[in-house]
């Protein structure tokens, strides 16, 4: 293998990994955080939930999904309103986040960069 081939696996295995470090960072962080949020509900209260829902709309526009994000941001602002409201909303988003629906990725193979 020559050093231009070599370089341009090397190039490649980085941009997979800076892309699938921003989609954990992001995508899936913003997933578990609903999770939290939403089975302990009960211990949180109005301001809680309000300051969780808002970063984790955050971290979804930083992802690019600006739907979900704005979803999240109007569940924060309708919580004290209505805590129904605000779980069929979670719930919308939840539905339409791409991480709910992406396939589980298999490891990927064994890439050695020396």
């Amino acid at each position: 293998m020559d050093i231009m081939s070599m370089e341009l696996s090397r190039q490649q295995l980085r941009e997979q990994a800076l892309s699938r470090f921003k989609y954990v960072r992001t995508c899936i962080l913003a997933r578990e955080l609903c999770l939290l949020v939403r089975t302990n509900r009960v211990a949180f209260n109005m301001k809680d939930a309000q300051e969780c829902c808002k970063f984790i709309s955050t971290l979804c526009s930083e992802a690019g999904c600006e739907e979900q994000s704005q979803l999240c941001a109007k569940a924060a602002d309708i919580v004290p309103e209505s805590e129904e409201k605000y779980l069929d909303i979670c719930q919308q988003s939840c539905m339409k986040c791409g991480e709910s629906r992406k396939p589980v990725q298999k490891k990927a193979q064994n890439n050695y960069v020396a």
